[in-house]
């Protein structure tokens, strides 16, 4: 029996191009990075990989899911300093600010999805901000928020840690 180039069907000749590997083998669908929801994030482990030590950090207390500790923001109609206790928790997907410490008295919440961007005030835009060097920015669909670190570590971290949170919830 004679076969042509192609292999022929009832052809035994092998077509050359079937003798090769076979490179693109059919596949399963690709996993998805992370499953539907919030993964599951230890807080303190993501802040010791970006070079931070949350121990070290008086100003800022860091435990599974939840970042605490005291910021000075600057009010939204009347542009007053006050100082708050925040409260970034990662469950209820919110930045929670309280009078106090003991946060009874909630004064306000920045949900993460809202949040737009966090940014060092490079700019000094800040109206008479108590510390210039330690303000940074968190802007959202209505607002924006100045606040003031305790610390340049305590800024560093709490800016992490909300840069992390608003990343998570655009993410694809």
């Amino acid at each position: 029996m004679t076969c042509s180039p192609g292999g022929a069907p009832g052809c035994r000749i092998p077509h050359p191009l079937h003798q090769l590997p076979l490179l693109f083998a059919p596949q399963a669908p690709p996993t998805p990075p992370h499953p539907p929801g919030p993964r599951i994030l230890d807080l303190q482990q993501h802040l010791e990989g970006w070079g931070h030590n949350p121990e070290n950090c008086p100003h800022v207390q860091v435990s599974g899911g939840c970042c605490r500790g005291p910021l000075v923001k600057m009010g939204g109609r009347i542009k007053t300093w006050r100082k708050r206790w925040f409260c970034f928790d990662r469950q209820a997907r919110r930045l929670a600010y309280y009078a106090d410490k003991e946060e009874t008295k909630l004064k306000g919440v920045i949900y993460f999805q809202a949040i737009e961007e966090v940014y060092y005030d490079h700019l000094r835009c800040a109206f008479k901000s108590p510390s210039p060097r330690l303000t940074f920015c968190v802007k959202t669909y209505e607002r924006l928020f100045y606040m003031v670190a305790p610390s340049p570590e305590a800024m560093r971290i709490w800016m992490d840690v909300i840069v992390t949170a608003a990343d998570e919830n655009h993410a694809p």
